[in-house]
């Protein structure tokens, strides 16, 4: 669970960039979503592999 949290502020964090991109156009506001799409990708692949272990300990 403690991932998961991480997971939902991380997406939290890189809001306000997302924004700063899309609307303003602003360069390296996209090179820090694209930096913290990366790690949410990670952090989601993480939580991924837990939620599988925890699945098959009752088997």
């Amino acid at each position: 669970m403690e991932n998961y949290t991480k997971l939902k502020d991380l997406v939290a964090s890189i809001e306000a960039d997302a924004e700063k991109f899309f609307n303003n156009g602003n360069s390296a506001a996209g090179t820090r979503v694209r930096k913290g799409l990366q790690e949410i990708k990670t952090l989601a692949q993480d939580i991924r592999n837990e939620i599988t272990a925890k699945k098959n300990e009752g088997k």
